[in-house]
């Protein structure tokens, strides 16, 4: 099995494969965001803490996606392990997260999903 880092969107190698996945990729990216809204606003003991929790927690995974793992290119470039370190603990941080909000069996899902997701985005193709 071949470890590879995928690249940008535009330079892939496309297959039904990794066409789906991409599909399911983007999913779990705004899965992520929903999760971390959810949880922001469920967790928060007043309406101010509710609004900055499920505002800014996806606004921090946003930034963090977008700076370390997006796509088309991400602004700072990570060793590949790294790279897939950040990606796995993000979407862990998206599972913790409906877990905590009392959506244990979706959290399953949604961390199963994402392992599977990351592993076939970098090795297939």
């Amino acid at each position: 099995m071949r470890i590879a880092r995928p690249g940008p969107v535009a330079r892939r190698h496309w297959t039904p494969l990794t066409v789906v996945n991409g599909g399911v990729a983007f999913a779990l990216e705004l899965g992520l965001l929903a999760a971390l809204c959810y949880w922001g606003f469920r967790t928060g003991s007043g309406p101010l803490t509710r609004v900055l929790l499920g505002i800014g927690a996806p606004a921090a995974a946003a930034a963090t996606w977008g700076l370390f793992l997006a796509a088309g290119g991400p602004t700072v470039r990570l060793p590949l392990a790294a790279e897939i370190a950040v990606k796995l603990a993000v979407f862990a941080v998206g599972a913790l997260a409906l877990n905590a909000a009392g959506r244990s069996t979706l959290a399953l899902v949604f961390g199963a999903v994402a392992l599977v997701s990351v592993a076939v985005e970098y090795t297939a193709g």
